[in-house]
């Protein structure tokens, strides 16, 4: 079943995609989309190049179907966040292949995926399918700091290009090892964005005679104590409240997520036990129950021996389905009520988003993914970060993350490569994933 006649293909694919360096900032997306626009044409596909700005392509290519079905299209996105290569084992844009894997930024996150829907489209196409649909192909700039020149973009000013009832996307398909049964994940909730800029002000003075200003700096201390350390109240989605079910049945070894279910208010000293043995299922699953608050950059003074009147920091905000950023910001707002002289700015926010799973396609990909291994289970899933889909879930599109991957290397691993060190994806995952992508696109199109 597994499809190992693509193998050294998508294998070449992904690696020419990694050496070309899509870091964002500044992106230069149009080099991949070229490239992926001449690897289609190979086998008669029509693709167009969008640019949204000099050097921020995006590539769109279409299979026409009879129009007796609704149309899907396969979502990626071309950028990659930045690598800096003294902390890597290989050169991080040299795609190389090596121990059975494909190494490189971007492996997992996401050109990996970008190959295996490429490889998809040419095989529809190779193969003459008579699709009963549109297949469409779109892969797109600037996901990695929001999506406007790409997804965005691309909805608000070519929606007739790339509009599709389905959307398949980044986001699920890992596959959680537990008690020697392989969970794969569906995507169908992400948490929505909320980016924010607080300011804190104060007086300036000499370094020597603290006492006579006013630090920004301790005031800014006080913010991020209490931001970065605030622990929201749980909040069990339905999304949630199934994938922690499905981890239960019968997985010995996480006993520990069924009592989850039944009291919630235990959750973080059940998962601080569950962290000793696990911590990133147990964190990954923490995330996933509440709103968060990250602190990710702080500036302050100016000179060693003044006193700063103004720092500032940014706050990465997370929240969950069913609550609104206008709650957020007031929660925040309220936790920093007694803190004199700070000013706020909104540098980035998305609402949550959620897909059904009582489609006929979520019910193909369960089938085809258990005919891969009758044994697995299969799990809707929330993605504790963001993605493109939240853009066509706004216009009525279900959407999915499914990019489908057999745990080779230890979960833990894979989720910290993931705009990490060494990022890389094994070779018999390239040919597992395209195999299973290859069967839902084929069979739910036909």
């Amino acid at each position: 079943m597994l499809l190992r006649e693509v193998e050294g293909e998508v294998t070449t694919l992904l690696s020419d995609l990694i050496r070309i360096n899509t870091t964002n900032p500044p992106g230069n997306e149009t080099e991949a989309a070229s490239y992926l626009a001449k690897v289609l044409e190979e086998d008669g596909l029509d693709c167009e190049i969008l640019e949204s700005a000099p050097g921020r392509g995006n590539l769109v290519a279409r299979l026409k179907g009879t129009g007796e079905k609704p149309s899907l299209l396969l979502l990626s996105h071309l950028d990659v966040v930045a690598a800096n290569p003294g902390e890597w084992s290989v050169n991080p844009f040299s795609g190389v292949v090596k121990d059975g894997f494909v190494w490189g930024r971007g492996a997992i996150d996401m050109k990996s995926m970008t190959a295996i829907e490429v490889m998809v489209m040419k095989l529809l196409k190779r193969n003459n399918v008579k699709l009963k649909g549109d297949v469409i192909l779109a892969a797109t700039a600037d996901e990695e700091r929001g999506g406007e020149a790409g997804a965005e973009w691309l909805v608000r000013n070519h929606p007739e290009k790339v509009m599709a009832s389905y959307v398949i996307n980044e986001g699920g398909g890992q596959a959680i090892p537990i008690d020697g049964k392989n969970v794969f994940t569906i995507q169908t909730a992400e948490k929505g964005i909320l980016w924010l800029k607080i300011k804190a002000k104060g007086s300036p003075g000499h370094g020597s005679l603290p006492g006579a200003a006013d630090n920004a700096i301790l005031r800014m201390c006080r913010v991020i104590e209490r931001l970065g350390n605030h622990r929201a109240g749980i909040a069990l989605i339905p999304t949630v409240v199934q994938f922690l079910t499905v981890l239960a049945e019968g997985n010995n070894s996480i006993k520990e997520v069924a009592s989850l279910l039944r009291n919630p208010d235990v959750a973080d000293n059940v998962l601080d036990m569950l962290a000793q043995r696990d911590k990133a299922m147990a964190e990954e699953i923490r995330a996933m129950m509440r709103m968060t608050i990250a602190p990710t950059i702080v500036h302050g003074g100016v000179k060693e021996n003044i006193i700063p009147s103004e720092c500032e920091a940014v706050f990465d905000c997370r929240i969950l389905p069913g609550q609104s950023i206008s709650e957020a910001f007031k929660s925040i707002r309220s936790l920093l009520g007694d803190i004199e002289k700070l000013e706020f700015e909104v540098i980035q926010s998305n609402e949550p988003s959620e897909s059904p799973t009582d489609t006929p396609l979520y019910q193909f990909i369960v089938k085809v993914l258990r005919e891969f291994e009758p044994e697995c289970l299969v799990t809707p899933i929330m993605l504790t970060g963001g993605t493109d889909s939240r853009f066509f879930r706004r216009l009525g599109a279900v959407c999915y993350g499914f990019h489908p991957l057999r745990s080779d290397l230890p979960y833990g691993e894979i989720l910290k490569m993931i705009h990490g060190v060494d990022e890389r994806i094994s070779v018999e995952n390239l040919v597992f994933g395209t195999s299973v992508l290859y069967n839902v696109v084929e069979r739910f199109m036909t």
